[in-house]
């Protein structure tokens, strides 16, 4: 398959987070803590950075292992938006935070992409905020955040999980399988007003 690439002139970009979108990070996270789980300790899930320092320490060297990254399991609800995605003519960006000790993880996170996600461009950065599209799908509320306060009419499309239950903002919808016709229509609106804004330019 050829390179991806943006059609000069083409702003249906559609920005595709990885880790706990498409990517089943935290199921990974979780196996490799029950490894480490000493016999007399209690279970204690990942918390996005909130965990106690000998849990934050023990997921860093969970994420260091060789391939970890790359193996992470696809997680089949997020491709079924980046189905919807595809079907709409967006151009796929994949936009992944770099794990900012763990540089090694930029080429897996990459390989994990050429493997499942050919079609998209992939974009590593520290600060998703500042990088341009139309559409975010993203889980983690502080990126979401972040990239609207540069896009305040740009639209988010946050996979539900128990970490950004009860967000809300106008510009974002959760997603389940339960409303997946209704984040269909949301696409189709960015689409229209984009093709209706490139019409009045013409």
């Amino acid at each position: 398959m050829s390179k991806p690439r943006t059609p000069r002139g083409r702003s249906l970009v559609a920005l595709v987070d990885l880790d706990g979108t498409v990517a089943n990070y935290t199921k990974a996270v979780i196996e490799g803590l029950e490894l480490l789980r000493g016999p007399e300790e209690e279970v204690i899930l990942p918390a996005f950075g909130k965990e106690p320092p000998h849990i934050k320490n023990r997921v860093n060297l969970i994420r260091k292992v060789p391939g970890w990254w790359e193996n992470l399991e696809p997680i089949p609800f997020g491709f079924k938006i980046v189905e919807l995605l595809r079907k709409y003519g967006f151009t796929l960006h994949v936009l992944t935070k770099g794990p900012y000790k763990s540089t090694a993880s930029w080429t897996e996170k990459v390989k994990w992409c050429r493997k499942y996600l050919p079609d998209a461009m992939v974009t590593i950065t520290e600060d998703k905020g500042s990088v341009y599209g139309k559409i975010l799908v993203d889980d983690h509320i502080p990126y979401v955040e972040d990239w609207l306060e540069f896009r305040p009419r740009g639209l988010v499309i946050m996979p539900a999980h128990p970490w950004n239950e009860g967000f809300e903002h106008p510009n974002v919808i959760r997603a389940t399988e339960e409303n997946l016709h209704e984040v269909e229509i949301r696409i189709v609106e960015v689409l229209e007003k984009s093709l209706s804004k490139e019409a009045d330019e013409d």
